[in-house]
């Protein structure tokens, strides 16, 4: 017995190291904490089965979905050109060099019913272009103006407003291109009777006629003026802003572009003889001659895509100017600037970058939903795509033609806004 000992130290082991406490390592499975057998292999430098790689699965996946959708592809394709076999059905687009044998009520271009069923084709795009052109411009235009008026300190042009919104977004779009429609010609009288509210302006259930200047030379070079005009102006406004970031002198922009814009076509009328003869619309048996008309189908369509369109607009542009920080206004009436100011140069610059995407799904809707004009009578694109496949059969190519000009027209206005977007956008460094 070892002195000094304490009690029980005899029974203990004299070699102290069988007797260390367990270390961390053991109350673990190390098993588990090996890596997986694709990393030993990889590490090891043995190759991986092929089925047991991800990047090669997923391939595999990738060129089987191809595969199965080329094989419906095929199948449908196939199916289709049997059936029209069977039935004894041409197909191809050789008809597009036929006789269209039909008339358009309105063109931009001129059209008979001798022309080739391309040239009527082609009638057809451009009234849809015209329609999409003219109402995406009036579109933002009042969707700007009552989403601003939304937000007004004055309780009725709020009330107003709001009320615009609701009624409008509720109606579908097609029932208020009819009840356009049905408004020009049930209310306004035919044409014997038609109201002339101004000289030379007549408005009857066959549309609005009025009076327009009469064919002269000179009326392209005004046109020409004009947009060397809006050149010179668009050049004008970056030397301006280059010049106040570098000097802090604020150049008269607005009241020199308004001079140029109108100075330098009133120029070229004086210069080219100042033509005043007018081309006045008569009435001619039941209808008027001469001067310039705009129908009752483009009216009515144009109006119910406008209205519809622009509720939408108009909350959006809501949105944005309420995602500005107060501080912007504040800040700028600190500095003494007025509501119109404040408005335009600091809270609408900074809503424009919120609000570009989603005003380019509303051009895109706008554009889309002129193909309704079919309902009113009015010649689009789709109009005429469907008159053509009663004539010749072509149901699959029309279809297609008309699948093919709204993509690409919706393509089109994607890549525009999206340029502009990104010239618009904040950049970060």
């Amino acid at each position: 017995m070892v002195v000094g000992a304490a009690p029980g130290d005899e029974n203990r082991p004299e070699n102290t190291a069988d007797c260390r406490l367990p270390t961390a390592h053991s109350f673990y499975d190390t098993s588990i904490m090996k890596p997986a057998p694709s990393a030993l292999q990889e590490s090891a430098g043995k190759p991986i089965p092929f089925w047991h790689n991800p990047a090669r699965r997923a391939v595999v996946y990738q060129v089987v979905a191809l595969l199965i959708t080329a094989s419906i592809g095929w199948y449908l394709f196939h199916n289709t050109v049997t059936n029209l076999q069977r039935q004894s059905i041409a197909t191809g687009f050789g008809f597009l060099g036929k006789e269209a044998s039909f008339e358009i009520g309105e063109s931009l271009i001129a059209y008979s019913a001798s022309h080739p069923y391309v040239r009527a084709l082609l009638v057809g795009l451009l009234n849809t272009i015209k329609v999409a052109v003219v109402g995406i411009s009036l579109t933002l235009v009042l969707g700007l103006i009552i989403g601003i008026c939304r937000l007004s300190s004055n309780w009725l042009v709020s009330r107003i407003a709001a009320a615009y919104i609701e009624v409008f977004q509720d109606i579908p779009v097609l029932l208020q291109l009819l009840f356009w429609y049905a408004l020009f010609y049930e209310s306004l009288p035919p044409p014997r009777m038609a109201l002339e509210p101004l000289p030379g302006v007549f408005l009857c259930n066959r549309g609005l006629i009025f009076a327009v200047p009469a064919s002269h030379p000179v009326y392209w070079a005004i046109l020409a003026a004009f947009l060397i005009g809006c050149v010179i102006v668009f050049l004008m406004r970056r030397w301006a802003r280059r010049r106040q970031e570098k000097t802090g002198e604020i150049f008269p922009v607005v009241r020199v572009s308004i001079g140029i814009l109108i100075g330098l076509p009133l120029l070229v009328w004086l210069l080219g003889g100042r033509p005043t003869a007018m081309n006045v619309p008569e009435l001619s048996g039941f209808n008027f001659t001469g001067g310039m008309s705009v129908s009752p189908e483009f009216t009515a369509l144009l109006l119910g895509l406008v209205f519809y369109t622009a509720a939408f607009v108009a909350e959006i542009v809501r949105a944005g100017i309420q995602a500005v920080s107060k501080g912007q206004t504040e800040a700028a009436m600190a500095i003494g600037l007025k509501p119109w100011q404040i408005m335009n140069l600091v809270i609408l610059p900074q809503a424009l970058r919120i609000i570009i995407p989603p005003l380019t799904s509303q051009m895109l809707n706008l554009t889309k939903n002129s193909s309704l004009a079919v309902a009113i009578g009015y010649p689009d694109f789709v109009s005429v795509t469907n008159t053509t496949i009663n004539q010749t059969g072509q149901a699959i190519e029309g279809v297609a033609m008309i699948m093919i000009v709204y993509l690409m027209m919706s393509l089109i206005t994607s890549l525009f806004m999206n340029w502009y977007n990104r010239k618009m956008a904040l950049v970060e460094r």
